[in-house]
């Protein structure tokens, strides 16, 4: 699907990269401004695999942090940095499903409301 914004200096149709993008700006504010100096992201990547990551610059130097959740039927999963699979608690496992509710939500009125703008 291809969806040309109205209010944008785009001159070309949004590929799939351009709204995973856009979604993991939009995700990366659930949880709060993101800080001054850091990057948030939170996003679905495909049907069974959600992203969220940080990065920021301190005194120390640059950080990130990536964390993959994969959704399968025996469970949530989670890798940080390519380390080891984790299963989610079940307190993880609410609140991963709740923030994945919300940014459905959010993604979704967002595009409603860029279609209705067109």
């Amino acid at each position: 699907m291809r969806i040309l914004p109205k209010f944008t200096n785009v001159s070309r149709p949004l590929t799939t990269d351009d709204l995973i993008r856009s979604e993991a700006e939009l995700g990366g504010t659930l949880f709060g401004e993101v800080p001054k100096g850091r990057t948030r992201q939170f996003f679905c990547l495909d049907q069974h695999t959600w992203v969220w990551h940080e990065a920021w610059t301190d005194k120390t130097g640059n950080h990130s942090v990536t964390t993959r959740y994969e959704v399968r039927p025996n469970g949530i999963f989670k890798v940080q940095n390519n380390g080891t699979y984790q299963s989610l608690s079940d307190n993880e496992t609410r609140n991963f499903v709740r923030a994945a509710r919300i940014y459905a939500d959010k993604v979704i009125r967002s595009y409603d409301n860029q279609l209705l703008a067109v």
